[in-house]
């Protein structure tokens, strides 16, 4: 190991690797370790760090324990004992909003990564439950509210607000009228939000405002959380709604005019049988290749039928994306051979006769039919769609990507392709509608 630079810095310790930063830290003069220790733009994440350039919004959306707690007190602690420059020397006036008074002093102030916890016990705040204010030496002071009590933000004014948990703010719209009409000391006042997202009007009407900064945060991003515990909580709720709002920090919504909803998939999870009666592979191809076509949809389904009771289950979306033509006939093959399905049903729109070709230059042992569509996809979507109404379609597991382009298909402003869907209501078709009724569709 060579010998440390006389002014190594975190930008240095930065660029070694875990063992080297060890040795350095063993090896640093008396107390400048510590201070290495304490600077957190080291140790931060880049979704933890306030974003480069000019914002005056900072929205962390982040799953349960990912870090945007210690996040937003690391960006008020660094408000806070920054040196005051200038002809304007005041101690900045910062202030707390969290769901609760009790919130604000358990989680903001006290808590692990709370304000009082992160500060040098040289520099550490002092909190007056009475005042309900958190004072540093320089004077600085972090107002706390409620956003129990929105009305009690009218009146103060700041250079700086954090608040936390916004989504589970009682009356999250007004609340944070009240806290912005008090922004207004200093030239750049600035608004850091840390919240676990819900599909609320208030915080999707905060994400559409231009000049936002936003950034995002899993709790599978935290190293510091126990692998056992983030693969339990995986195992129980990886792909779920919840699961991907909880855990992966993600904005789960159901649009207006969807054929789906995520509350109707989420009952439709169940597991599969031991035996099927017939089990098919749906093929939606891509109309090109290359890395930004679209994806070629192959979803797998089982159906039985017990005491006259028809039931279909969505067994897997092997769906790619980016590959050749030989790419995805290949994992059409084997989605055809891991659950010894029966037939290949393949849509013919886009390639016609040259869609079984590519199929069976890839395996020519794969029972292919065609099938083309001689209606629009809402039409054709629109029966499947209420056969999950019935009771009749199952998951056997989520497939976050699948249900994605379920729940957003045919809503306003949806630009996404639905080759995951289409192949998945080609499954479903096949199985539960073909032969009953008037099926859109015909084989070729």
């Amino acid at each position: 190991m060579p010998a440390l630079p006389k002014e190594l810095c975190a930008a240095d310790l930065r660029r070694f690797n875990p063992d080297q930063v060890s040795w350095a830290l063993e090896n640093l003069p008396k107390g400048y370790a510590a201070k290495i220790l304490r600077y957190w733009p080291f140790w931060a994440r880049d979704d933890q760090l306030p974003p480069i350039g000019d914002w005056s919004s900072w929205v962390l959306l982040g799953g349960r324990g990912s870090g945007k707690t210690r996040a937003g007190a690391e960006w008020v602690r660094s408000l806070a004992e920054a040196p005051r420059i200038g002809s304007n020397k005041r101690p900045l006036r910062i202030a707390l909003v969290a769901p609760t008074i009790h919130d604000a002093r358990e989680v903001m102030i006290e808590g692990n990564s709370g304000l009082k916890a992160i500060c040098h016990p040289r520099n550490r705040p002092k909190y007056s439950t009475s005042r309900r204010q958190l004072k540093w030496k320089n004077g600085t002071i972090a107002q706390v509210f409620s956003a129990e009590d929105a009305d009690g933000l009218r009146g103060p004014q700041f250079d700086a607000a954090w608040a936390d948990e916004f989504c589970a703010w009682k009356d999250p719209a007004h609340c944070l009228a009240m806290l912005r009409f008090g922004l207004r000391l200093g030239s750049s006042p600035k608004l850091v939000l840390t919240t676990t997202p819900k599909p609320l009007k208030a915080l999707k009407k905060i994400l559409a405002e231009p000049g936002l900064a936003l950034t995002r945060a899993r709790t599978r991003d935290n190293p510091h959380l126990s692998e056992r515990f983030i693969g339990q909580l995986e195992d129980l709720y990886g792909g779920s709604v919840l699961g991907r709002q909880e855990l992966d920090g993600e904005l789960i919504d159901d649009p207006k005019g969807g054929l789906w909803t995520r509350s109707q998939i989420e009952q439709a999870i169940k597991p599969a049988p031991d035996e099927f009666d017939r089990i098919v592979v749906a093929v939606d191809p891509p109309a090109s290749s290359g890395k930004s076509s679209a994806a070629c949809g192959i979803v797998t389904a089982g159906f039985r039928q017990i005491e006259g009771q028809k039931e279909c289950w969505v067994l897997a979306d092997r769906s790619v994306q980016g590959v050749s033509p030989t790419g995805w006939a290949k994992e059409v093959s084997r989605a055809w051979h891991d659950f010894s399905a029966d037939k290949i049903i393949a849509e013919a729109n886009q390639g016609g006769e040259m869609v079984r070709t590519v199929l069976h230059l890839a395996d020519d042992s794969l029972p292919v039919s065609l099938v083309h569509a001689s209606r629009g996809k809402r039409v054709r979507a629109e029966p499947v769609a209420a056969l999950y109404e019935r009771g009749m379609v199952f998951h056997v597991r989520h497939f976050a990507e699948l249900e994605d382009e379920m729940c957003l298909f045919g809503t306003k402003g949806n630009k996404r392709s639905p080759d995951r869907m289409d192949a998945l209501v080609w499954a479903i078709w096949s199985l539960l509608l073909d032969g009953s009724g008037s099926p859109r569709m015909r084989i070729l």
